[in-house]
């Protein structure tokens, strides 16, 4: 076979530097070229990581048994003899910079598990990788820099969990800068100026979070794939939400960079909420702030607070078999009382009428009366699988419910409104538990009665009680949004923090942590990532919001859900690649096709399927993951 001149630039060298030409044939496999190139240079050096990559298909070659001929590499071909690991600068959740090795050559998926295991950062399937938002500079900024924290030498250690060291892994234990690096990482930021949440970007309509989200890189290709390079800067967020197997001992980092992913969700206003729901969270960043500064030093106590907190406040997710078992003869307790039903339509005032109601296993049923509870009743609704949010107003005595039931078309939407904290927080237990498939003899109940009541009574002002004293120096309008700092003064806003901060004072660090997390989990617009969308037959725009057990169809003109379809109603779903269509099949023979149109229909892809392979997932605490399940349902396999 005829011999030709393979051009070759060597990025060691330097960019200026004239390409190597080696001569070769067709037959010859990567490894040989490599062999060829290694002694044209003479250098003396560990050449394991390097690799070839081919620039006009975007495409490294990392099959060193193929040949040239298999890939279909000819004289014109512009290769790179290259690193696979370089430096890239990553911003996390909390706002530390860092500058780390990661991998440029294996999928953005694989690239992100090799940063969270230098982080200590389990589960990576629930993090990715994205573009960050461009930030504006004014000219009077002469270095708007942030300080970042190189971490390009800090040698990693075999297994899949790292070996602990004084509380920290062992990689991160060598040297007191990297200790400090991890501590940054592993405890809250103080809270920020006013000014510096100003500055930021933060979306003012869904319109305007479809563009956030469409920056995600796809995570069935690498790094250079998408055309980033060697010292690029990228966010790494959590992208999934569906948090599990939280071992507080191993979860520092996690957790903490969880909770300011939440804080900044809020402060941001990523999140609505409340104006009661917004001075708890104000009071508790407060209370976190301050904490984390002065239990730096005993980061081991923190880990084992936490583990008691969560132990003490996790609602379970699965009932208790035993307990179950052990009340299996005894009659079904049930819930009777007077309550208000409103069902929305368009283009009408909500009108609550009020009813005789039962819930009795998974199911409400309501009546005229109380009188005509022995016959038929009016309707029966049954709650297994159906989504449960709060709507509570504690200084307008609002205690709502709000449901979305699953039916074949779609979602029905019904509000129940109690007349007090107590109805509500027996009632509202009880749907909860019965979305889970879960009945009142669970022995969860009575735990998330109270959990309820608790959250209530944070909200509550409490005025009889001692007030704990709040640093006069904290500057309240770093605490809250925008929003409510246009809205209020600071002597305003204090007199609010100082009376929701006094029902969470004498909460741990952990504790409080994990409500600031509860608490933003059960906000009506949690986990939600919009996408611009235009849908099969329709002639206008359309936002679709994908959350981590159903999809929802959003009107931009009213901006109302209209349509609610939910994943375990899915049968299948695929991608058209040729007209960038996503179609999906639902149960009783309902179908839905759209196109993206502000990003690339994968993106969408990749989210239903990673929800979907979320839920897959073991709570076996050394599961492994099945990396070849997560880009079979993400659409990866089409990038392969």
């Amino acid at each position: 076979m005829a011999a030709w001149d393979l051009s070759v630039m060597m990025e060691d060298l330097g960019p200026d530097s004239p390409p190597i030409k080696i001569s070769v044939t067709s037959d010859l496999h990567i490894g040989g070229v490599i062999f060829k190139i290694v002694e044209k240079t003479g250098l003396q050096q560990d050449w394991s990581d390097h690799a070839l990559w081919w620039e006009q298909k975007q495409q490294w070659l990392l099959r060193t048994s193929w040949t040239l001929d298999k890939y279909g590499v000819h004289a014109d071909a512009r290769l790179l003899f290259s690193p696979q690991h370089k430096p890239l600068r990553l911003g996390l959740p909390n706002g530390v910079n860092l500058r780390l090795r990661a991998c440029f050559s294996t999928s953005v998926f694989r690239t992100v598990q090799g940063i969270c295991k230098v982080l200590n950062i389990r589960h990576p399937e629930e993090l990715s990788l994205l573009r960050p938002v461009e930030e504006k500079k004014k000219k009077k900024d002469k270095d708007s820099a942030k300080d970042e924290y190189d971490l390009t030498d800090v040698p990693l250690t075999s297994g899949s969990v790292p070996t602990l060291y004084e509380g920290m892994p062992a990689h991160f234990a060598d040297s007191p800068k990297t200790q400090a690096v991890y501590k940054m990482l592993s405890f809250c930021q103080p809270s920020p100026a006013p000014e510096v949440i100003t500055k930021l970007y933060r979306p003012a309509s869904k319109v305007d979070k479809t563009h956030i989200h469409t920056r995600w890189l796809d995570s069935s290709r690498s790094l250079m794939q998408q055309g980033i390079q060697e010292n690029d800067k990228l966010w790494l967020r959590f992208k999934y939400y569906t948090f599990y197997d939280m071992e507080p001992k191993y979860d520092a980092v996690r957790l903490t960079q969880l909770y300011e992913q939440a804080r900044w969700a809020i402060l941001l206003e990523d999140n609505d909420c409340t104006e009661e729901e917004m001075m708890l969270f104000g009071a508790l960043q407060y209370h976190i702030s301050k904490l984390s500064q002065s239990q730096e030093v005993s980061s081991c106590q923190g880990m084992d607070d936490l583990d008691s907190a969560l132990k003490s406040l996790e609602v379970k997710l699965v009932g208790d078999n035993k307990s179950t078992d052990l009340l299996k003869n005894m009659t079904p307790p049930e819930l009777n009382d007077y309550l208000k039903i409103f069902r929305p339509k368009r283009l009408t005032l909500r009108d609550y009428k009020q009813y005789w109601f039962k819930f009795q296993d998974t199911s409400i049923f309501y009546y005229k009366s109380k009188e005509d509870s022995y016959g038929e009743p009016i309707q029966q609704m049954n709650l297994k699988g159906c989504e449960v949010t709060p709507e509570v107003n504690i200084a307008g005595q609002k205690f709502c419910i709000r449901l979305l039931i699953p039916v074949p078309e779609g979602m029905n939407e019904v509000y129940l409104r109690c007349e007090n904290e107590k109805q509500y927080a027996e009632w509202m237990a009880a749907c909860k538990l019965a979305s889970k498939g879960l009945t009142l003899l669970d022995s969860s109940y009575q735990t998330e009665v109270k959990n309820i009541q608790t959250f209530l009574s944070m909200q509550r002002s409490n005025s009889s009680t001692s007030t704990p004293q709040m640093d006069e120096s904290i500057n309240t309008q770093s605490l809250v949004s925008p929003r409510y700092n246009k809205k209020y003064k600071p002597k305003q806003l204090t007199p609010r923090i100082l009376e929701a901060y006094q029902n969470v004072a004498q909460l741990s660090l952990a504790a409080a942590m994990l409500k600031f997390l509860q608490i933003w989990q059960s906000l009506p617009d949690f986990g939600i990532s919009y996408f611009m969308v235009r849908f099969k037959g329709s002639r206008k725009d359309e936002v679709l919001g994908i959350a981590n057990n159903r999809l929802l169809r959003i009107d931009l003109g009213v901006g109302d859900v209209v349509k609610t379809w939910r994943y375990n109603n899915m049968r299948q779903w695929n991608v058209n690649w040729d007209i960038r269509q996503v179609a999906i099949e639902f149960d009783g023979n309902i179908n839905i096709a759209f196109s993206c149109v502000n990003g690339d229909c994968k993106i969408v892809h990749e989210y239903i399927g990673g929800y979907i392979f979320m839920s897959t997932r073991s709570r076996q605490p050394n599961d492994t993951l099945n990396e070849e399940l997560f880009h079979k349902l993400t659409g990866g396999h089409e990038a392969l």
